[in-house]
């Protein structure tokens, strides 16, 4: 199918500026409520964790951390007046909010400060994950794919990398209503497949609604049924642990239980993300050593413990800049060098997990 990009400022399907994806996504859809709470799919919080003794996740080889890259993968997914935008992204870019963002003018500073990350600074980062031989996790938003297919290409039939669905657009969906809800979750899938050739097992938006989450099993359950697509494999929608954990679906409860299926979950991490560079407090040095040393040293804590996984959360327009690439490859040197490392995607340490502790209602740590 043909993908169509419209650059119009007409009233888009999502009730928000929003991107023309192909035809069979645009239907109308009502979003003039703020999205409600629906308890079926409410997570309950957990305080408890696994406790003192922690979890030792038994990475393969013997293995004493799990080491995560992810690229966040969103330049041509963020606002923009050609995209039907009031304004240009003022987050997480050089000048940020205190840059010349006006309604209805485009501010090309911003523009082009992402397109460096889609036309540099990507490619400086793969040249460093393919010198060291790693597969990272790309979080990919759909339209930024779309506007440029080689690279989605490169990382799946190249370079071997994971495609993890990071929303059609990078833009906040927090009032969707349940159909847009499930309508989001399917056309980012179908777009990010058509576009990259791979469906993405995994997911993660970080500024859905407080349904989204626990909805993702059932998406994915329903497209299963409808295209025989992949079902949910895990989502990283959660910043509360060191370790994955399985938690049980408020609407499978009633079901029997060798019926229920649980959601695996991946935790995320913001402490070690590059978009602190632009954050208050951040990494205060733009060269890079706070950045170095706080990744080292996190590496560090964790290799200590045994059984966790670190997340390294990148942007190709932030540290795919020369000076904070440098750092990171420094960091890079520092880990290669140690005994038990398994640089690894998030696909498969999912996949790990749930072949050592398969899913068991009512436990988050499951177990054989």
């Amino acid at each position: 199918m043909v993908v169509k990009a419209l650059r119009s400022t007409q009233c888009h399907a999502y009730g928000v500026s929003w991107f023309s994806i192909p035809l069979l996504s645009r239907s109308k859809i009502d979003t003039g409520n703020m999205s409600q709470a629906h308890p079926q799919y409410l997570l309950p919080r957990d305080f408890e964790g696994f406790g003192l003794a922690s979890r030792d996740c038994q990475w393969p080889n013997g293995a004493r951390i799990a080491v995560s890259f992810v690229l966040n993968y969103e330049e041509g997914g963020e606002r923009s007046i050609l995209e039907g935008d009031a304004h240009s992204e003022p987050y997480l870019w050089e000048k940020g909010s205190s840059g010349g963002h006006k309604e209805g003018s485009r501010y090309l500073n911003a523009e082009q400060d992402f397109e460096y990350g889609s036309r540099v600074g990507v490619w400086r980062l793969m040249r460093l994950f393919s010198e060291f031989g790693w597969k990272i996790t790309i979080y990919a938003v759909a339209r930024a794919m779309q506007l440029n297919p080689e690279f989605g290409k490169y990382c799946v039939q190249q370079a071997g990398h994971e495609i993890a669905n990071h929303g059609l657009r990078w833009l906040d969906f927090w009032h969707y209503d349940l159909e847009a809800d499930r309508k989001y979750v399917k056309d980012s899938c179908n777009l990010l497949k058509e576009v990259t050739g791979e469906f993405p097992v995994g997911v993660y938006f970080g500024r859905s609604t407080v349904n989204t989450p626990g909805m993702l099993p059932e998406i994915y359950k329903e497209m299963h049924k409808e295209q025989r697509t992949p079902k949910l494999l895990y989502s990283s929608e959660c910043y509360n642990d060191d370790v994955p954990y399985w938690v049980d679906l408020p609407y499978e409860q009633d079901l029997p239980e060798k019926e229920r299926e649980g959601m695996l979950l991946v935790p995320y991490s913001y402490d070690t993300n590059d978009g602190k560079f632009h954050m208050a407090p951040g990494f205060m040095s733009s060269a890079g050593q706070s950045y170095e040393e706080y990744l080292k040293s996190t590496f560090d804590m964790l290799y200590r413990e045994g059984g966790k996984m670190m997340n390294i959360p990148l942007h190709s327009r932030i540290t795919g800049k020369a000076g904070r690439c440098e750092a990171l490859r420094r960091f890079c040197e520092y880990i290669s060098k140690k005994e038990g490392v398994w640089v690894t995607t998030r696909r498969d340490i999912a996949l790990h997990y749930r072949e050592k502790f398969p899913y068991k209602p009512g436990s988050r740590s499951g177990g054989k």
